[in-house]
C-alpha cells in the first residue's frame, strides 16, 4: 500500500472474467449464421419435432418420468420457447444490422462505380464528338476523286483553250504562228 496520497495504490489481483469483444467479426458471423439457420425449414422441422416429443413425453410417459405437467399448461415448455425467442430476436436484429452495413457499403461502392462510369461515358462522348468534327474536315475518297476529276477537266479545258489560241494565231498570223510552234523551216511552196 502506498504511504503517500500522490502515488497510486497498487491494485489487487482479483479474479476477472475474460473480456469478450462483442463488436468483433466472430460474434457477428455467429449471430448471422444463427439467424440464417432460424429462417430455414430445417429449423422449423427440428423445433416442431422437439415440441411434439416434449408434449408426447409429458403427456403419455409414466408420471414418475414426466418433468412438465400438462395440468399447469406445460410451463417449462413455454419458458424454453420464450428463452429461445428472447435470444433469437436480438440475434436476428444483429444480423440485420450487419446486412444493412454491408448494403450501405455496397451502395456506396455502386455509387462510386456509377460516377466513374458516368465520367468515362462523358469523356468518350466528347472524344466521339471531336472525332466527328475532325472527320468532317478530312477528305474522303469520293471527295478526292471529285477534286481530281475537276482538276483534270480544268487542265483539259486549258489545253483546249491553248490549242484554240494557237490555231487562231496560225490563221491570223501564219508566219508568227509557225515560229511560235518551233517550225523553223517553212513548208516548201507548191511551185518548188
Amino acid at each position: 500500500m502506498a504511504d503517500r496520497l500522490d502515488t497510486p495504490r497498487e491494485r489487487r489481483r482479483r479474479f476477472r472474467l475474460p473480456r469478450i469483444n462483442l463488436q468483433s467479426e466472430g460474434v457477428g458471423r455467429v449471430s448471422e449464421s444463427f439467424a440464417r439457420f432460424q429462417g430455414t425449414p430445417q429449423f422449423l422441422v427440428y423445433l416442431t419435432v422437439f415440441v411434439v416429443l416434449w408434449l408426447g413425453w409429458n403427456s403419455w410417459a409414466p408420471d414418475a418420468w414426466r418433468f412438465d405437467s400438462s395440468a399447469i399448461g406445460f410451463t417449462a415448455l413455454t419458458l424454453m420457447l420464450s428463452l429461445q425467442a428472447s435470444y433469437a430476436s436480438p440475434l436476428i436484429l444483429l444480423a440485420q444490422n450487419r446486412q444493412d452495413d454491408r448494403d450501405r457499403v455496397s451502395a456506396e461502392q455502386d455509387r462510386r462505380r456509377a460516377e466513374k462510369n458516368h465520367a468515362e461515358i462523358e469523356y468518350l462522348t466528347r472524344e466521339i464528338a471531336s472525332l466527328r468534327l475532325s472527320m468532317s474536315e478530312v477528305a474522303t475518297r469520293d471527295f478526292v476523286r471529285g477534286e481530281l476529276r475537276d482538276l483534270l477537266d480544268e487542265l483539259r479545258e486549258e489545253e483546249y483553250q491553248k490549242a484554240r489560241r494557237e490555231i487562231e494565231e496560225d490563221i491570223n498570223h501564219p508566219e508568227r504562228g509557225k515560229h511560235a510552234r518551233g517550225e523553223d523551216n517553212p513548208p516548201p511552196s507548191p511551185r518548188e
